[in-house]
């Protein structure tokens, strides 16, 4: 019996933090007004995150990108004007270039108070944002199908989407810090290969059974079905801080799905690759975000990304014509061109001290910048 087309809707969460406009610092402890007056411009689709310092949006599903797009901005410019009323701004980036996470404030929510008596210290180093990609695919097994293939391509949107190049106050080298924090978690990383809906099933109920997890939303992996839509979530992303950033890695996600599902629907499989493999795709794009290269495995040699960028938009082209998001799509290439988030930040630094700049300075010239990036295209 075919499997019936999936929806491919489309919905982003994405995770913010929350700076004080005078000294750039993060605001460890936000009034509790802030979050309340956001909750009521956007009529709840706002929440605290684990740390107060935190706070996370999501829009509504749209099958139209325009649409998400527009839901997105309205969204990110009322948390924007919230957070200026107080004092504050918001910058999307995954890290802060010079927060201390043991300076940081927990939020008093039971849920998070019983994620650090679980975690530990590993929780209360979690000062990082992430964006959540949800595509509706209705079908279970066609979601676990889809995640297996998908994998491939969960180092090319990290590479995309890199805005963590720092850490405490120091420039890690890496263009994803993020991931190295966020690593030291249980219950992250890849997801195992299933074949079927029943067989993930059994999996998290072999946890939820022993009592070590509630349910599938203490599961981290990098794409994994969503435990609370028809969705599968893609979850690798560091959160971009240019919102046309965002609409086009989403863009791209949902038209890698759909290349996916119309070659099962010809009987063609993207080729599954060990996690050991792609593994070293993710570390190279999180060491060196679109300016490096990554293995392409059926060629068996490492290619510039540049490369595989234009090769992967062209052959998704077909696929985000039908979904209505090819310039979205071909944005990419202006993204490969000049630079992902973390990039602008390590420049803008570098240059910065180079010229005489005190590096503490040059820090916070470089939270400046993430602000004014988050308000671009609002």
């Amino acid at each position: 019996m075919p499997v019936p087309k999936p929806s491919f809707t489309i919905g982003i969460e994405e995770e913010y933090l929350i700076v004080d406009r005078e000294t750039r610092a993060l605001v460890s402890d936000p009034p509790a007004g802030m979050l309340e007056e956001c909750g009521r411009r956007l009529e709840g689709r706002v929440s605290p995150e684990f740390l107060r310092a935190q706070i996370e949006i999501g829009t509504h599903p749209h099958s139209e990108i325009q649409h998400l797009a527009a839901d997105l901005a309205d969204t990110r410019r009322a948390v924007c004007e919230v957070a200026e009323g107080y004092g504050a701004a918001i910058i999307a980036s995954s890290t802060h270039p010079f927060a201390l996470w043991w300076e940081q404030m927990p939020t008093p929510k039971e849920r998070y108070q019983a994620l650090a008596q679980d975690l530990g210290a590993v929780a209360h180093r979690l000062v990082i944002c992430g964006m959540h990609v949800h595509v509706g695919i209705e079908d279970p097994d066609l979601r676990i199908d889809l995640m297996d293939q998908v994998t491939y391509f969960l180092p090319h949107l990290l590479a995309l989407t890199t805005s963590s190049p720092f850490w405490g106050g120091r420039n890690t080298g890496l263009k994803s810090y993020r991931m190295s924090v966020f690593r030291a978690l249980p219950r992250t990383g890849l997801p195992e290969h299933f074949t079927s809906w029943g067989e993930y099933v059994r999996h998290i109920g072999v946890l939820v059974d022993a009592g070590i997890i509630e349910d599938g939303t203490k599961v981290w992996w990098d794409v994994r079905p969503s435990a609370r839509y028809p969705t599968l979530e893609m979850r690798i992303a560091d959160v971009c801080t240019r919102l046309a950033d965002a609409v086009s890695v989403a863009s791209l996600f949902v038209s890698i799905l759909h290349m996916l599902y119309r070659r099962r629907l010809e009987n063609q499989r993207w080729r599954t690759y060990a996690n050991f493999l792609i593994n070293e795709n993710i570390w190279r794009a999180q060491r060196y975000g679109c300016r490096g290269s990554l293995m392409d495995y059926g060629k068996g040699e490492l290619v510039p990304f540049p490369d595989l960028m234009a090769e992967l938009v062209e052959m998704v082209s077909e696929d985000a014509a039908e979904l209505g998001c090819l310039d979205e799509v071909r944005r990419i290439g202006e993204i490969v061109q000049t630079g992902t988030s973390a990039e602008r930040q390590v420049q803008l630094y570098e240059r910065l001290v180079a010229d005489g700049s005190d590096p503490d300075d040059a820090l916070r010239a470089v939270v400046d910048l993430l602000v004014e990036d988050t308000l671009t295209g609002l």
